[in-house]
């Protein structure tokens, strides 16, 4: 083992980072392409919001407009913000693939989608994409009865369901399902966005049933060694972010940037 080009006392310091940077590059080895992670720490309800994309354009640069692939753990978040994350990605990336090793729900799925394909294993989770407003899903306040009790919550929601399915429109056109019927691109959107298919917005969608909508899915096994390395990297990721109260981390082989949850104040005399 070769001894680390930082000093002994910073790199016992920061020896998670540094050890999950190094399986990052044991990754990139195996696949021939740059790897970038995006974990959210679900146990703190971190979500996608407009912080991010400062984030992500830093993140970026560990791609050095290579083929790339990002790594995504979150359960969701604003659509604005990820609107903002895909145009940045879209612009700096030219070849992207989302792993997806635990779970990408609602705006993650979203994000998802700005991908030529989706990696994924046995315990990977899609999941529907209809928005909520307050808490609501925007196919409750799409309805009459929402419109005549409050209108200006009825059209917001609305509002929320087309963005979405709009967004999502562009870029399954435009990306993984290019070439195929418009109507079988509307058909998967419709399951995505509505509860006509999934009930439950935690509903989900494994890969033979992502690959069923129509979407470009590449499976790895269990015993697949590239997938145990992207399974050990998340469990590394997982524990590090619980243990450490860590709401995001954003990293690549050279770039690492975290965002710990504020720890409660400490009153005077304590």
């Amino acid at each position: 083992m070769a001894l680390p080009s930082q000093s002994p006392l910073f790199w016992v310091s920061q020896k998670d980072r540094y050890l999950r940077q190094l399986l990052i590059k044991d990754i990139q080895e195996r696949t021939t392409r740059r790897l970038i992670v995006y974990f959210a720490n679900r146990y703190e309800n971190a979500q996608i919001d407009q912080r991010d994309i400062a984030l992500m354009s830093e993140l970026c640069k560990d791609t050095a407009g290579q083929p790339a692939d990002l790594m995504l753990e979150t359960t969701g978040g604003f659509t604005d913000a990820t609107e903002g994350l895909v145009s940045l990605i879209q612009t700096v990336v030219p070849d992207l693939r989302v792993i997806v090793v635990s779970a990408a729900k609602s705006n993650g799925t979203l994000l998802g989608l700005a991908a030529k394909s989706i990696v994924m294993g046995a315990t990977s989770e899609l999941g529907p994409i209809e928005p909520h407003l307050n808490g609501i899903p925007s196919t409750v306040l799409d309805t009459p009865e929402i419109a005549k009790q409050n209108f200006p919550l009825h059209k917001a929601g609305v509002f929320a369901l087309q963005q979405t399915k709009g967004l999502a429109e562009r870029l399954l056109t435009n990306g993984m399902m290019k070439g195929k019927p418009a109507a079988e691109i509307a058909e998967t959107i419709k399951k995505l966005s509505s509860r006509d298919h999934f009930f439950s917005h935690g509903s989900v969608i494994n890969h033979r049933e992502a690959t069923q909508l129509g979407l470009s899915v590449e499976y790895l096994p269990p015993e697949d060694e590239t997938w145990q390395k992207l399974w050990l990297l998340y469990c590394m990721y997982d524990h590090d972010c619980r243990r450490d109260k860590y709401l995001k981390v954003f990293e690549g082989p050279t770039i690492s940037t975290s965002i710990a949850a504020p720890r409660p104040a400490i009153p005077p005399g304590s």
